[in-house]
């Protein structure tokens, strides 16, 4: 038996605060477990972002480069094996159906934003312009173009990149905005 401030503490005491200082741990970690997932799934789709435009080259030279691929004489120079050529194939697929998806959000991205508030509207046109559009803008110019200040473009972009991380990510980009 241990005492506690003058008093004795009995094993049933002792196993309850057990308890709850382990429960309490348990809750910690989970949260931080949480976060950690939010963090990725936002830092995912930033990543996704930022390499769009790569992405997008990417597909648009793949038609002709798969084709190549699945010519077994486009490597007859070359020690590369079925498995490694199969393997790009995959890979760039998997990249086209990437940007196809990423698009798809993207649209329906606007489409609600288009319906909601004026910022949000602000928020998709800038995430848009800075790594979607064609002829990317930089945060001078979107501070200039929306009249706000570069902080906010920085805040407008964290912003569309939750609400899009929450289309990408289903039920779980939802869990990143709460």
């Amino acid at each position: 038996m241990m005492e506690k401030k003058g008093r004795i503490m009995d094993e049933q005491e002792i196993a309850r605060i057990a308890a709850e200082t382990a429960l309490e741990f348990y809750k910690k970690e989970q949260e931080k477990q949480n976060k950690l997932k939010r963090d990725r799934r936002l830092r995912n789709t930033k990543l996704l972002l930022r390499n769009y435009r790569k992405f997008k080259i990417h597909c648009t030279e793949n038609i002709h480069e798969l084709e190549e691929l699945k010519d077994p004489d486009s490597f007859e120079y070359l020690d590369v094996d079925d498995l490694a050529i199969e393997s790009i194939i995959k890979n760039k697929k998997r990249t086209a159906a990437m940007v196809r998806y990423i698009d798809r959000m993207l649209e329906i991205y606007r489409i609600l934003s288009e319906k909601s508030k004026p910022e949000d509207l602000r928020r998709f046109k800038i995430m848009y312009d800075l790594y979607i559009a064609d002829e990317e803008k930089t945060v001078e110019e979107l501070s200039e173009c929306h009249k706000i200040e570069k902080r906010s473009v920085y805040r407008d972009v964290n912003k569309a990149c939750e609400a899009l991380s929450s289309l990408l990510f289903g039920i779980d980009g939802m869990r990143s905005i709460s």
